[in-house]
């Protein structure tokens, strides 16, 4: 039924009818942040040493209507020399009638530290918008719910991040805070009202690569995210590559959820990949599984030599 999110949502007004700061997910989750980093920390930006583009899309939930939805697509390059990267991200994500969209310039300057070891500084600079529109529940409302259903709220808040990336051939290591503002959504100043405003968050990445033999080769990484007043959330991953064409990997979340993935490289440039997950709650499996695609595209324009094969 339309009305199932609507109902939540007012359900939760009644509840949080005294003074509080509301939090939530306000950054993407993703199942296959592995290929998707620039989404996470501006500092990976132009470090594969080519031009590097990427789209997914996530549905959670699949079935439940008006469940959450989040496409992505960044793109980034190694700009003149390897010294340094741009990149730009843009991330939709809608629940219900909430639609969250933001667009981001990244930049990175790389530091060789070593013959192994390199690492990158990020900056990044953009903004979300934000936009609660309850117009499409109004024929399903009832007379009761038309109070809640008032005109399209649209904010605007522009935000800046930074981050670190250190890697080397079979091993990386990323933290980063993409966005350090903590802007208000709302300017509410009753003292009975909520007040909703975005959170500074951290994001720890690393992985590593182990070669099996001269065909396979075994990926485990971990993506963890850190927020004030939310407990912090895991991503725990494994991949297995054969012969750097093809790979099948299993993730799991502490917060109760498991999921596997594959990747197919089509060609030197194209890549697609799929995720599912579902939840071990047997409460919020109901609500169905989640599903997730990723498309890849990676063009050398360089004449100097990239490292291949690159797993991340």
């Amino acid at each position: 039924m339309r009305l199932h999110i609507l109902h939540i949502i007012i359900i939760l007004s009644f509840l949080l009818v005294r003074p509080v700061i509301l939090t939530g997910q306000q950054d993407p989750l993703l199942s296959q942040y592995m290929f998707n980093t620039l989404a996470f920390n501006p500092a990976y930006a132009g470090t594969s040493g080519m031009l590097h583009a990427m789209i997914t899309s996530r549905h959670q939930w699949l079935g439940f209507e008006d469940a959450p939805t989040t496409q992505t697509l960044t793109v980034h390059t190694p700009v003149s020399t390897k010294d340094f990267g741009i990149g730009l991200t843009y991330i939709h994500d809608k629940i219900g009638p909430v639609r969250t969209s933001s667009a981001w310039f990244d930049y990175s300057y790389h530091l060789r530290l070593n013959e192994e070891i390199n690492l990158s500084l990020g900056l990044k600079g953009g903004f979300n918008h934000y936009k609660t529109d309850f117009s499409e529940f109004l024929a399903d409302a009832s007379p009761e719910e038309m109070n809640y259903l008032d005109a399209p709220e649209v904010t605007i808040l522009p935000n800046f991040g930074l981050g670190a990336y250190l890697w080397t051939e079979r091993l990386y290591l990323g933290l980063s805070a993409p966005r350090l503002l903590e802007g208000k959504l709302d300017d509410n100043t009753d003292p009975g009202a909520y007040i909703s405003k975005e959170r500074r968050i951290y994001i720890l990445m690393a992985g590593y690569v182990y070669n099996i033999n001269e065909e396979l080769s075994l990926k485990p990484s971990f993506i963890a995210r850190f927020t004030e007043s939310i407990p912090a959330s895991f991503d725990i991953n494994a991949m297995l590559f054969f012969k750097s064409r093809f790979a099948v990997g299993a993730f799991y979340r502490p917060s109760g959820y498991i999921g596997g993935m594959a990747q197919i490289k089509l060609n030197n440039q194209l890549s697609i990949a799929y995720a599912y997950d579902i939840s071990l709650n047997k409460l919020a499996s109901e609500f169905g599984s989640s599903h997730e695609l990723m498309i890849g595209y990676e063009l050398n324009f360089r004449k100097d030599k990239v490292l291949n094969p690159r797993y991340f």
